[in-house]
């Protein structure tokens, strides 16, 4: 227990002296950049994904999880009466409120292993999140997520397929480091983080097992999104 507590700390202390850098990754620059063909492909798939979200329509009160700069709480908005967003990085939720400056977003810093939500909302949205739960913790992450949802209430939620051009150009994805992969920041410091890739058919059993009823769906290359609620 003492490793992997030490391994999340890593992890949020990695995507804290990330923070200024965290969109290179999303718009492919920098070390991200993997050429027009790739990139190309790359944002079909974020449209993709960004279609099927619109399509889910995240409407009423809003909880994201480890919202990030705001890439995704910007999409949320566009359909909620109210966000919450909690992250663990007091970085990241600066960048956040400084891209959206909107009266209807509720900033909460805390680590999401730690914290429980104090109401309950329609909806709850996590992305590029799941894959960061050690196994150990993925029932207790799924028991957190059922108190914060109303019964009628439903999730949605996006993550990495496993895919050797998703990452940096120095970044090397090894399918026999299971459960967690070596990062680089763009001044060469490195930082061990959880990473873990899941394929749909296997989420979506082991999801039904503790009694969701959720569909997950990949696109081509880059990305598994999933929705559903309660069985």
């Amino acid at each position: 227990m003492k490793d992997i507590q030490s391994l999340l700390q890593q992890q949020i202390s990695y995507y804290q002296a990330r923070s200024s850098e965290y969109d290179e990754w999303f718009l492919r620059q920098g070390r991200y950049d993997r050429g027009a063909k790739l990139n190309q492909q790359w944002f079909r798939e974020v449209e993709q994904v960004r279609d099927a979200l619109a399509r889910f329509s995240p409407v009423g009160k809003v909880l994201e999880l480890a919202c990030g700069t705001g890439l995704w709480t910007e999409q949320l908005l566009t359909h909620a009466q109210s966000v919450t967003a909690v992250d663990a990085a007091a970085e990241v939720l600066e960048l956040n409120q400084q891209r959206l400056r909107s009266s209807k977003v509720k900033y909460i810093q805390a680590d999401i292993f730690a914290w429980q939500p104090e109401e309950q909302y329609d909806v709850i949205f996590f992305s590029f999140w799941l894959s960061h739960v050690p196994e150990q913790y993925f029932e207790q992450f799924w028991k957190m997520v059922r108190r914060g949802l109303k019964d009628d209430g439903r999730v949605f939620f996006i993550d990495s397929k496993y895919e050797t051009t998703s990452t940096a150009r120095d970044h090397h994805l090894s399918e026999d480091q299971i459960g967690t992969a070596k990062r680089r920041l763009n001044n060469g410091q490195e930082y061990l983080i959880v990473k873990i890739f899941y394929e749909c058919e296997r989420l979506e059993e082991r999801l039904r097992q503790m009694k969701w009823d959720v569909k997950v769906y990949e696109t081509p290359n880059y990305f598994i999104f999933g929705s559903g609620g309660l069985a």
